[in-house]
């Protein structure tokens, strides 16, 4: 399957679902090239993620993210042109 390189911005409104979203962000470490982490405000936070995979891979990220409450998720995909 063709591979794609993707950003996802994940917005962190409330602290009770951290430790589930570390261990989907874990899960899914193969695909993932980039990591930063910025602190918004006392109860608020935005990770962004650099990944490279198959758009199922992100999906899976992403559809898992986004399922937590208290949790923003956004993507973006591009082709990955060294597929070509």
């Amino acid at each position: 399957m063709e591979k794609r390189i993707g950003t996802v911005l994940i917005r962190v409104e409330s602290r009770e679902n951290v430790q589930m979203l570390n261990d989907i962000l874990s899960d899914h470490s193969d695909i993932i090239i980039g990591r930063q982490g910025l602190h918004l405000s006392s109860n608020q936070s935005i990770i962004s993620l650099v990944l490279e995979g198959t758009t199922d891979q992100i999906g899976s990220l992403t559809g898992r993210l986004g399922r937590l409450s208290g949790i923003q998720v956004k993507s973006v995909l591009l082709k990955n042109t060294d597929n070509e």
